[in-house]
């Protein structure tokens, strides 16, 4: 886990960057399918989507669900076993970050005034059924290894 805040900003853009391309092309191809322009409308949106997680990450969900985590729900026998410490706060940030996300997803797509909560509630949970599984067994294993990497070469030197 990130020790530091240049570590955290290291952490974070490892993390929203690939949450990002993967959900942006799960959610273009569930509106749209995979038309001619499909992989110019990922382009087209991945940077914006990139920047409004990251900020959503660092200045919202994060601290946050840090909060949460660490008042309510943190036991001092977790200190043990580590892995559950990064469980129990990376499903918190993936429902702090699909609740938000799927928000400005939406807004994005068919505008403030023309959604309903209905499909809102409809793609918060298409988006949970894969961000979950999504951080837990893939990005984020590799982008705590990644930093883990990145930890050890600045210790070494």
């Amino acid at each position: 886990m990130p020790r530091n805040f240049k570590e955290e900003l290291m952490f974070t853009g490892m993390m929203a960057g690939l949450m990002v391309i993967v959900m942006e092309c799960y959610n273009i191809a569930l509106s749209a399918g995979f038309s001619d322009g499909y992989v110019i409308e990922v382009i087209k949106g991945y940077p914006l989507a990139l920047i409004v997680a990251a900020i959503l990450d660092l200045v919202l969900v994060g601290p946050i669900v840090k909060g949460i985590f660490f008042k309510f729900i943190f036991k001092e026998s977790m200190k043990q076993n580590p892995i559950v410490i990064a469980l129990w706060i990376s499903c918190m940030m993936v429902l702090g970050m699909v609740t938000l996300m799927s928000c400005f997803g939406l807004i994005v797509q068919i505008g403030f005034f023309n959604f309903s909560f209905g499909t809102y509630l409809h793609t918060w949970l298409f988006n949970l059924i894969l961000a979950l599984p999504l951080q837990l067994i893939l990005v984020g294993p590799i982008c705590r290894a990644l930093l883990g990497k990145i930890q050890s070469n600045l210790d070494s030197k």
